[in-house]
């Protein structure tokens, strides 16, 4: 599923304009990225969280050479899905 798809079926559940169901949906991601961006978790009840990580600096290898490179810090994002969304995906 697309972004389009997504305002697509917003459009056509909530009786909005297409151009009000993009903004609606921009709107969610903004402030879902937004949040992330502050290392803030979010949680949907039903759905899952998603959370920012801190990874420490660490040595790795260059798997084409063998040599020893560092590998900076980053952040990174986790996603867990809920119990309801695992039981949905897998009842058959």
């Amino acid at each position: 599923m697309t972004k389009a798809d997504l305002i697509e079926n917003v459009y056509l559940k909530t009786g909005f304009s297409k151009k009000e169901s993009a903004e609606i949906v921009e709107m969610v991601f903004d402030l879902i990225k937004t949040t992330l961006e502050k290392g803030e978790k979010i949680k949907i009840a039903g759905f899952g969280n998603f959370v920012v990580k801190e990874k420490d600096s660490r040595r790795g290898r260059n798997p084409q050479t063998g040599d020893e490179i560092e590998i900076t810090s980053r952040r990174i994002l986790t996603f867990k899905p809920s119990q309801v969304l695992k039981a949905s995906i897998n009842t058959d």
